[in-house]
């Protein structure tokens, strides 16, 4: 199904974990994105969000209270701020780096993707007000492990990128796809990722390679969301 039928920016879907809610960040009119809720029950969209600046990367925090995500400013700033579900006055969790990509290790401790020469992976702890530099080099997709205190991450520094594991250490898992740093994770530990229009898996329990599961008449698949039951996906194709 189709959800933004229409002209214009939609991307970086995401699954609420206790509604049948998908988020995602869509341009308006003027050019600025806001979050939209599309309910896969009753097919309505909303807007989550309307502000003058323009919010990326919809991501539902560990309390399940609030929606974290990127808000970028007109001076060109891109700040990690998270805004509660019931509507109330947002939060600004980090104002002091460029922020591009987050995923929650925990409720207190974020990765983040901070642009630069080269990009860079962080990890945040909130609590004790720390600052640790993990990696350079990195792809945008970070993403929280299901039932794990762990996030995963690209590692592009050489010529294969690999998809590596962070819990405290850092492991490598597997390679990507050739090319692709999109993926999400299944609640049973399968990666998924696409080479913009078949879709793979990879089982980190057999680990037995990528194997392909579906193939659809979409071309440029990129961002790619997994459902908490594991029975959804949500992705971008190109217009």
């Amino acid at each position: 199904k189709n959800i933004t039928n229409r002209k214009g920016y939609d991307n970086q879907p995401g699954f609420d974990p206790d509604m049948p809610i998908v988020y995602f960040s869509s341009f308006n009119d003027e050019g600025r994105s806001d979050i939209k809720t599309f309910n896969y029950k009753t097919n309505e969209t909303k807007l989550f969000t309307k502000t003058p600046e323009r919010e990326y990367s919809p991501t539902v925090t560990p309390d399940r209270n609030f929606i974290s995500c990127i808000v970028q400013r007109d001076n060109n700033a891109q700040d990690l701020a998270k805004y509660p579900k019931d509507g109330t006055e947002p939060y600004i969790i980090i104002d002091t780096l460029t922020v591009g990509y987050h995923a929650w290790l925990r409720a207190t401790d974020v990765l983040v993707f901070i642009l630069g020469e080269p990009n860079s992976l962080h990890h945040l702890d909130l609590m004790n007000d720390k600052d640790i530099v993990l990696a350079q080099n990195i792809g945008r997709s970070l993403q929280t492990i299901p039932g794990q205190s762990a996030v995963s991450f690209v590692d592009k520094s050489g010529e294969t990128w690999l998809i590596k594991r962070y819990d405290g250490e850092i492991e490598t898992i597997c390679e990507t796809l050739p090319g692709r740093e999109d993926l999400a994770w299944t609640p049973d530990g399968k990666i998924i990722m696409s080479d913009g229009r078949q879709f793979f898996y990879y089982d980190t329990v057999t680990k037995s390679g990528w194997k392909m599961f579906f193939a659809s008449d979409l071309i440029g698949v990129t961002r790619i969301a997994v459902s908490g039951n594991g029975k959804k996906i949500a992705f971008s194709v190109a217009e």
